[in-house]
C-alpha cells in the first residue's frame, strides 16, 4: 500500500481525512458546501462593492483561489476511481522498482521520497503562514475588515455579533480550504516526479544492456526478452503519464487563464498603489502565483525531457551489434521516444518551460499596454 511511500503518503492522508479520496462520508459534503457558501458571499461582495480597483483585484485573487479549491475537490469526487487507480499504478510501479534491489534505483527512490516529503511539508507550512496572515490582517487595521471580502445578503456583516461570527467562520474554513488545495497540487507534482524516476530507470536499463550482454558472449533469447521488457516498460510509462494528463488537463487550463489575468492585474497594481504595505502584499501574491505555476511547469518539463532522453539511452545500447530483429525493436523504441510522454494543457499543448516563458511574455505585454493607457 501507499503508506510506505513517503512521496504521496501525507497528501493522500489529508485528502482522505476530508473524504475526498477513498473514504465516503459527510465530511466531503461539509467542506464543499462551506467553501461554496463562502464563494457565493465573495461573488456578492464583488458585484456590490464600492471599493477601489486595488481592493477589487485583491479580492479577485482570493475568489479565484477559492473557486480553484472547490474545482479540485469536485474533480476528485467526480474522477474518484481515476485518482485511486493512478495511486495504485504508482504504488505497483514503485514496489516493482524497489524489488530490483539495485543501488542506483534505490538511491533514486530514496531521493524521490525525501524530495516529496520536503515538498509536501513545505507547501503545508507556507499554507499555514498564509492562513495566519489572513487572520492577522483584520487585527492590524483601525476599522473592521474581514480576511476575505464577502457580503451576506440582508445582513450587515460589520455589526456585532455578525462581524465576530463571520470572522470565526472565515478563519475556520481557511485551513480547511488550504488542506483541500495544497495536498492536491503536491499529489499531482508527486505523480509527475515519479514519472521522471521511471524514465530514468528505463534509461539505466537500456544503457546497461551492452554491459550485461557483451558482444561475443550474449544469449540472443535473453537479450530479446530484456528488450521486450524495456518496450513494455516504456509503454507503461506513456500510459501512466497519459492518465495524469487526462485527469488534470482542463483544470490546468483554467488555472493558466485565471492566473494569467490575475498576474497582469497584480502587475498593474504595482504602479497604482501608494503604500509600502500594499506593495509588499502585492509582491507576495505575485510570488505565490509564480511559485505555484513554476513548480508544476518545471517538473512537467523535466518529465518531457527525460522521456525524450529514452531515445538517446536506446541508441547507447550498441544496437548496431545486435541481430536484425532486435535492431528493429530498438529503432522502434527510439522512434516512439521522439513523441515524449507529456502533461497537456487543455489537451492541446504540452506543459513545459517554454509555455511558462510565453505566459510571462504575454502577461508583461498586456501590463505594458495597461501602463501606457492608465499610467
Amino acid at each position: 500500500m501507499f503508506e510506505d511511500i513517503q512521496l504521496i503518503y501525507m497528501n493522500v492522508c489529508i485528502l482522505r481525512f476530508w473524504a475526498l479520496l477513498y473514504d465516503r462520508n459527510v465530511k466531503r459534503y461539509v467542506c464543499i458546501c462551506l467553501a461554496s457558501v463562502h464563494i457565493f458571499t465573495q461573488v456578492v461582495y464583488m458585484v456590490t462593492t464600492q471599493e477601489g480597483i486595488t481592493g477589487i483585484i485583491r479580492n479577485c485573487y482570493m475568489l479565484v483561489l477559492w473557486i480553484n479549491t472547490v474545482l479540485r475537490a469536485v474533480l476528485l469526487l467526480q474522477d474518484q476511481d481515476g485518482y485511486v487507480g493512478l495511486i495504485q499504478s504508482l504504488t505497483s510501479a514503485y514496489y516493482d522498482l524497489a524489488s530490483e534491489k539495485d543501488l542506483y534505483i534505490d538511491g533514486m527512490l530514496d531521493d524521490l521520497n525525501r524530495q516529496g516529503m520536503l515538498m509536501a511539508r513545505g507547501n503545508l507550512f507556507f499554507g499555514l503562514l498564509t492562513c495566519v496572515g489572513f487572520g492577522l490582517y483584520p487585527l492590524s487595521t483601525s476599522e473592521r475588515v474581514l480576511p476575505f471580502g464577502s457580503r451576506i445578503p440582508g445582513v450587515d456583516e460589520y455589526t456585532t455579533p455578525y462581524y465576530q461570527l463571520w470572522y470565526v467562520f472565515q478563519m475556520l474554513i481557511t485551513p480547511m480550504g488550504c488542506c483541500m488545495y495544497i495536498p492536491y497540487t503536491s499529489l499531482i507534482v508527486a505523480f509527475i516526479m515519479f514519472g521522471i524516476v521511471r524514465c530514468k530507470a528505463l534509461q539505466y536499463r537500456l544503457r546497461h544492456l551492452a554491459v550485461r550482454h557483451p558482444a561475443g558472449q550474449r544469449n540472443s533469447r535473453h537479450l530479446a526478452a530484456e528488450i521486450c521488457e524495456c518496450i513494455r516498460y516504456q509503454q507503461s510509462i506513456i500510459a501512466y503519464v497519459d492518465k495524469i494528463s487526462g485527469l488534470t488537463t482542463m483544470m490546468f487550463l483554467f488555472e493558466l487563464l485565471a492566473f494569467s489575468a490575475l498576474l497582469c492585474a497584480l502587475l498593474f497594481m504595482l504602479i497604482i498603489v501608494d503604500s509600502t504595505s500594499q506593495l509588499i502584499i502585492i509582491c507576495l501574491y505575485i510570488n505565490m502565483i509564480l511559485a505555484q505555476i513554476l513548480a508544476l511547469y518545471w517538473y512537467a518539463n523535466e518529465l518531457r525531457e527525460q522521456s525524450l532522453a529514452v531515445a538517446m539511452a536506446a541508441y547507447d545500447t550498441e544496437w548496431y551489434t545486435f541481430e536484425i530483429p532486435l535492431r528493429k525493436n530498438i529503432l522502434f523504441m527510439i522512434l516512439r521516444a521522439q513523441r515524449p510522454a507529456s502533461i497537456f494543457l487543455g489537451n492541446v499543448r504540452p506543459i513545459n518551460l517554454e509555455l511558462f516563458q510565453n505566459l510571462l511574455n504575454t502577461t508583461y505585454t498586456f501590463f505594458t499596454v495597461l501602463k501606457r493607457v492608465y499610467g
